[in-house]
C-alpha cells in the first residue's frame, strides 16, 4: 500500500523499544525455499526494482549501525546483503524482491531482527488460526463462513503439512511471516489429521479484499482515508484489550493479550484483582510488547525492586529494573503460557519462577527474547511507501545468567489441551489453574471464559 501525506502518529508506526517478537528463526536457504508459490507473479517495473534495492540498502545500513553485536555473530552479513542485491536484480516480482531482503536479515537467526515490508494493497485471510501445542501444530479457530469452514477444517485438526512443508516449532513462525507479510497466497494446501487419527488433504482458498492502492493522508475527500485508519486502530485496540473473569470470591483471571498498556491501565487491572486472594494472569498467545508495560506489570505484583534482566548492548551492559507500584497485588499468583507466549510475556513468566513468586502452567514458550527497536523508513516524497526493520539493540540475560532466546520458559506444570478438547472448545489449562486455587470449574466452563473474537473483514 502507498500513502500520500504525512499521516497520523499511529501506534503501529511509532519507533519504540520492544520486548515483542515475530519469530522466523531458520537458515536463509530454507526461508527462500518457501517462496516457490506466489500469489502474484506480475513482472517488476524498473521503478519497483530500484525501490527494492533502495530498501535493501537502507535496512542493511540500519542493521549495521544499530545491531547489538557489531561482529554479527561471526557471520558475513555484508556478503549476505550482496547476495540479496543480486537476487533483487534477477527477481521477477516485487514480492520476491521483498523476500530477498527478509532473507538477508534472517541470516542473523535473531527473533527480534526482521524486515517490515510495505503493506499490501489488499486484506487477506485464510479463515483459520493455528498454533504449536507441544511438538505439533493444531487448528485452534475457524472463521464462520470461511472457505476453511466450508472445506471441513475444524479446531482440533492437526496440521501435518502446509503447502508441502512439515510443521514444527522451528518453522511455523517463519511460515506465518512468509504467508502473511511477505508472500500471501491465494490459497494453502493442508494435510490434516482429525482427533480420530484419520488424515486428509484440503485446499483452502484465502479471502482477498482489494483496498485502495493509494491512501490519501492529506485530509482530502472528507478525510475518509484517515478516518478509516483510525477505525482500524480502534478495532485493534478493542481486540487487544485486557479481559477479566471472576470465580466466586476467590479467583480473578486476567487475560493480557499483549504488553501495550500504560501504568494507569495496569493499575486498573490489578485493582480488580485485589478483590480476591488469588490471581491468574493468562499470557497465552501474548507476543510481548513495550518495555514499560513489562516494568509496570512486574512492579504490580512485587513489593520490592526487581531486576528484569541485564541488557547487553553494542557498547555496554545495563540492568533493566522494575520498581514496585504504589499498591502492588501480593496475593497468590499463577501465570499461564503457551508456545505463542513470546518476549516480554516469557520474561514475566521467568521472573515469577526465579523469584518464586508463583507457579507457571501451560506449554513451553516461544524462546524469542531480545530487546529491539523498530526503524520506520519511507521511500518517495509526495507518494510514500512505508517499510522498515525491527533490529535487536540489546541481548537480555536473566538473573540466573541465562538468555531465553531460542530456549524459552519451561512451565512448572506442563499441561496441554488434547485435539479432542480443542475440537470441543474446552480449556483444561485454565480449569486446572483455577482448581489449584481452590475453585472447581469444568474445562467446558473455562473454555467459555474468553470467547475468541475475529477481526471484521
Amino acid at each position: 500500500m502507498i500513502f500520500t501525506g504525512s499521516g497520523p502518529d499511529r501506534k503501529g508506526r511509532k519507533m519504540m523499544h520492544k520486548f515483542s517478537a515475530l519469530k522466523f528463526a531458520a537458515n536463509c536457504t530454507t526461508l527462500l525455499s518457501l517462496f516457490g508459490v506466489a500469489w502474484s507473479q506480475q513482472s517488476m517495473t524498473s521503478l519497483e526494482r530500484g525501490r527494492a534495492l533502495e530498501m535493501l540498502q537502507t535496512v542493511s545500513n540500519d542493521v549495521k549501525k544499530h545491531y547489538y553485536d557489531p561482529k554479527f555473530h561471526g557471520l558475513n552479513f555484508e556478503g549476505r546483503v550482496a547476495e540479496a542485491k543480486q537476487g533483487i536484480e534477477k527477481a521477477q516480482s516485487f514480492n520476491m524482491a521483498m523476500s530477498h531482503i527478509a532473507a538477508a536479515l534472517d541470516v542473523l537467526n535473531d527473533s527480534h531482527t526482521f524486515f517490515l515490508p510495505p503493506q499490501h494493497a489488499y486484506k487477506h485471510s485464510y479463515g483459520m488460526q493455528y498454533q504449536i501445542i507441544g511438538n505439533s501444530c493444531y487448528v485452534t479457530q475457524v472463521r464462520p463462513g470461511s472457505d476453511a469452514q466450508a472445506k471441513g477444517v475444524k479446531p482440533g485438526d492437526k496440521i501435518i503439512g502446509l503447502n508441502g512443508f512439515a510443521i514444527d516449532r522451528d518453522i511455523l513462525w517463519k511460515i506465518q511471516y512468509m504467508f502473511t507479510a511477505l508472500r500471501p497466497q491465494a490459497g494453502i494446501r493442508l494435510t490434516l489429521e482429525d482427533p480420530s487419527g484419520a488424515q486428509r488433504q484440503v485446499d483452502v482458498a484465502a479471502k482477498i479484499q482489494q483496498i485502495k492502492r493509494v491512501t490519501d493522508l492529506t485530509g482530502a475527500n472528507d478525510a475518509s482515508d484517515i478516518w478509516g485508519l483510525v477505525r482500524d486502530e480502534e478495532t485493534q485496540e478493542h481486540l487487544m484489550r485486557a479481559r477479566t473473569v471472576e470465580y466466586g470470591d476467590q479467583v480473578t483471571v486476567i487475560r493480557v493479550p499483549e504488553f501495550e498498556f500504560n501504568i494507569g491501565q495496569v493499575e486498573g487491572m490489578l485493582g480488580k484483582a485485589r478483590k480476591h486472594p488469588n490471581l491468574i494472569l493468562d499470557l497465552r498467545g501474548n507476543p510481548g510488547g513495550s518495555v514499560d508495560t513489562l516494568k509496570y506489570l512486574v512492579g504490580g505484583v512485587f513489593d520490592k525492586e526487581i531486576k528484569i534482566a541485564d541488557r547487553v548492548g553494542r557498547k555496554d551492559t545495563k540492568p533493566e529494573v522494575a520498581k514496585p507500584l504504589h499498591n502492588p497485588y501480593l496475593g497468590k499468583l499463577v501465570v499461564l503460557v503457551d508456545a505463542r507466549s513470546a518476549s516480554a510475556a516469557e520474561i514475566f513468566a521467568r521472573i515469577v519462577q526465579l523469584e518464586k513468586r508463583g507457579v507457571v502452567i501451560g506449554d513451553k514458550t516461544s524462546g524469542a527474547v531480545m530487546e529491539s527497536k523498530r526503524y520506520e523508513e519511507r521511500s518517495g516524497a509526495d507518494t510514500v511507501v512505508f517499510y522498515g526493520a525491527s533490529i535487536t539493540e540489546w541481548d537480555l540475560i536473566m538473573a540466573d545468567g541465562k538468555s531465553l532466546e531460542h530456549t524459552g520458559v519451561t512451565p512448572d506444570e506442563l499441561l496441554l489441551p488434547s485435539s479432542q478438547e480443542l475440537a470441543n472448545g474446552r480449556d483444561p489449562v485454565l480449569a486446572h489453574a483455577v482448581e489449584t486455587l481452590g475453585v472447581k470449574i469444568s474445562a467446558e466452563e473455562a473454555g467459555k471464559a474468553f470467547p475468541y473474537e475475529w477481526p471484521p473483514e
